[in-house]
C-alpha cells in the first residue's frame, strides 16, 4: 500500500483509529476524518510523531457539503483516493418501541446516511479512474437481532445493503466494495454499554435472558483485529472479492 491514499471516517477513536494506524503502517497516506477535531488531533499526533503520513480532516459525515469539500481538498492536495473506509458510527440504546425520534434519526444519519454521503463523494471520483476499494464497517447486529439495539442494527443493515448494491454497480469500473462486520470489540462504544465490572464477563459468556449467545473464542476483539480484516479487504490480496461481508466476532453469531 506504499504511496496509496486512503480516507478513513470515524478516525478519532475505536476501530477507525486502529484502521488509520494499520493503513499508515502499510505505507499509505491516510486522511483521517472525524467531526471531533480536538479528539482527532489527539488520536493522530502520536502517529505523525512516528513519521507516519496521517492528515487530520475535521468534517461531519452527515453534512454533504462538508464531505464534498473535504474529499475535493484531499485529492487536490495529495492525489486520487485509492481506499475508503466508512468507520464512523454511533450507538443509541433503547427498546424498539421506546426509541425517540431523535435517537432514530441521529443513528441513521451517521451509520447509514453517512456511509452513503461519503461513498458517493469518493466513488464518483474513482469511477473515471477505473480503480478503488471501499470497506464499510458494519456489525454482526445487521443480521442478528439484539435487544435494545434496534436503531443501531437497522442502520447497520441499511449500510450493509447499500454497500453491496454500490459494489454491484461499480464492479465494471474495477472498484470493489466490501464490509467488515465486527461483533463485540474493545472500544469506548462497547464499554459504554457495560453497567459495571461484570460487563466484560457477561459479553463473553452471553445472556440467556436476552437470547444472546456468548463468544466461542472466549475473548473480546481488539480494534486491531478488525483493522486487520479491513486492510486485507482493501489490499490486492483480496483483488477478486467484492460485495462480501467478513464477520469478525469470535463466533458470536455462530457463523451465520
Amino acid at each position: 500500500m506504499h504511496d496509496r491514499i486512503a480516507l478513513v471516517t470515524g478516525a478519532a477513536g475505536g476501530i477507525g483509529a486502529a484502521v488509520v494506524e494499520a493503513l499508515a503502517k502499510q505505507g499509505a497516506l491516510v486522511a483521517a476524518l472525524d467531526r471531533d477535531a480536538a479528539k482527532l488531533r489527539d488520536a493522530t499526533k502520536g502517529l505523525v510523531a512516528e513519521g507516519l503520513r496521517v492528515l487530520d480532516v475535521p468534517a461531519d459525515v452527515t453534512r454533504p457539503a462538508e464531505v464534498e469539500t473535504a474529499v475535493a481538498t484531499i485529492e487536490a492536495r495529495n492525489g486520487p483516493i485509492d481506499y475508503l473506509v466508512n468507520a464512523a458510527g454511533v450507538l443509541r440504546l433503547s427498546g424498539a418501541a421506546g426509541l425517540s425520534d431523535e435517537d432514530w434519526h441521529a443513528t441513521f444519519a451517521v451509520n447509514a446516511t453517512g456511509v452513503f454521503v461519503v461513498s458517493r463523494a469518493v466513488v464518483n471520483r474513482m469511477v473515471p479512474r477505473g480503480r478503488g476499494a471501499i470497506v464499510t464497517v458494519a456489525s454482526n447486529a445487521a443480521d442478528t437481532p439484539r435487544q435494545g439495539m434496534a436503531a443501531y442494527a437497522a442502520s447497520k443493515a441499511a449500510a450493509t445493503m447499500f454497500t453491496k448494491c454500490l459494489g454491484l454497480e461499480v464492479a465494471a469500473h474495477g472498484i470493489r466494495c466490501n464490509l467488515v462486520a465486527p461483533g463485540s470489540t474493545d472500544t469506548p462504544m462497547l464499554r459504554g454499554m457495560w453497567q459495571d465490572d461484570t460487563g466484560r464477563r457477561a459479553t463473553i459468556d452471553g445472556r440467556l435472558d436476552a437470547y444472546r449467545v456468548g463468544i466461542p473464542l472466549r475473548k473480546i476483539a481488539s480494534p486491531a483485529d478488525v483493522a486487520d480484516a479491513v486492510v486485507f479487504l482493501l489490499s490486492d490480496r483480496a483483488g477478486h472479492i467484492t460485495m462480501h461481508a467478513l464477520t469478525v466476532d469470535g463466533g458470536a453469531t455462530l457463523g451465520v
